[in-house]
């Protein structure tokens, strides 16, 4: 018997780095993303000796331990571990030998929330073998935890319960960790159109976010009378409350517009988000007809998003595809994650 589960990567529209502490605690976030068909599967089948084989199928990675109550955090597929972990302590999992193995359909650094991603599908996975009575808040704050508090890894809030809920989200960050997800009943008409206009490129550079989100958690954090970070990221609240009204309502066109008005404004929150290969990526695209883009999760490489109007789309690839990176086709999915039996 094998206990499987699978949750989708994100693309964030509207909003990004809201979510960030202290400028959530202090100000409130807000943020758009949307699922699509890129995902993180997890799958643990049970051994009868009393070791435990931890694998990721896309890092090339393997552990192979004895299983006692706590695994030793040591860089080598600590979220697994991590994960593991919490359930001894909280769950009352017995230590006993199985075999759990991951992948992903996204590079390591592409933006897309890809960690957590692999987090909320092996806390899924783990949910089905041990019946565990967890809802989707549930699951998506006991992701968080993991990864923010037991593991001490940099980020912000919103990639976890986008995986766990799935579909378009718009999603609000308050204090003490306070999250509230609004799911939003897109047409589907509407959908069909953002993913012929929505381009996704991989610029095929993967970035190190916490470095960069440190940036922001130490400039948000700043006192003055004026602090350039949070007047840009109050921007891009503005900017989270306009895109849910342009895609709720079908007003598709406006959508570049916002997504450059966030970028222009994110670039504004730390250094790193952007680099010299990033705006000539950007510029080439809206050379190309592309009215506005942005880079996904941190900045500082991953996944771009371009908006591409009317029969702008092919032109807009080309010109992308002349700097070396790749296309990646998707369609959005409105389930979150899922598990089962195999």
């Amino acid at each position: 018997m094998i206990y499987r589960a699978k949750a989708p990567l994100r693309i964030g529209l509207a909003g990004g780095g809201t979510d960030v502490s202290p400028y959530a605690d202090l100000h409130g976030g807000a943020i758009l993303n949307a699922t699509v068909s890129l995902f993180a599967s997890a799958s643990i089948s049970l051994r009868d000796d009393n070791r435990i084989l931890l694998g990721s199928r896309d890092l090339g990675e393997r552990v192979e331990v004895e299983a006692t109550e706590q695994l030793e955090i040591d860089g080598k597929l600590d979220l697994l571990k991590g994960v593991y972990n919490r359930l001894v302590r909280d769950y009352g999992l017995a230590p006993q030998g199985f075999t759990l193995i991951t992948e992903v359909d996204a590079p390591k650094g592409s933006g897309m929330g890809t960690s957590s991603t692999v987090t909320v599908a092996v806390l899924g996975a783990f949910a089905e073998w041990l019946r565990l009575p967890l809802g989707e808040y549930d699951v998506a704050r006991l992701a968080y935890d993991i990864e923010r508090i037991d593991l001490g890894m940099s980020g912000g809030r919103q990639d976890q319960y986008a995986a766990t809920f799935g579909g378009f989200n718009y999603m609000e960050f308050y204090a003490d960790e306070k999250v509230i997800v609004n799911p939003l009943r897109v047409r589907r008409s509407y959908q069909k159109e953002l993913e012929h206009n929505l381009i996704l490129y991989y610029t095929g550079t993967s970035r190190l976010s916490a470095k960069i989100i440190d940036q922001q958690q130490a400039a948000f954090a700043k006192t003055g009378p004026s602090n350039s970070s949070i007047e840009a990221a109050h921007a891009l609240k503005e900017q989270a409350v306009r895109m849910k009204e342009a895609i709720l309502t079908g007003k598709l066109d406006g959508i570049g517009e916002l997504l450059d008005f966030g970028w222009q404004h994110k670039k504004q929150m730390a250094a790193g988000i952007s680099n010299a290969i990033i705006d000539q990526l950007y510029d080439s695209a809206l050379d190309a007809g592309a009215t506005g883009g942005k880079i996904s999760g941190a900045g500082g490489g991953g996944f771009m998003t371009f908006y591409c109007p009317g029969q702008t789309r092919h032109t807009v690839a080309e010109a992308l595809k002349a700097h070396g990176g790749e296309l990646r086709n998707f369609v959005f999915v409105n389930e979150g994650m899922m598990s089962w039996v195999g």
